[in-house]
């Protein structure tokens, strides 16, 4: 995780590294071969017992 962010930190802006870096065997995918990133986004949601924020 660490390697990550300070790769990140040479290559793109501060506020675009990411908070949170975990590492999966394989990612949720749809019938059509798409990732199913909001299967991933509940997924983490849940493991980092975030509280979810709703806009207007």
């Amino acid at each position: 995780e660490d390697d990550v962010r300070a790769f990140c930190q040479g290559q793109i802006a501060h506020y675009k590294i990411p908070r949170y870096i975990r590492f999966v065997d394989e990612l949720p995918m749809t019938v059509t071969g798409k990732v199913q990133k909001f299967v991933m986004r509940e997924r983490m949601i849940e493991e980092l017992k975030l509280d979810v924020q709703k806009t207007a």
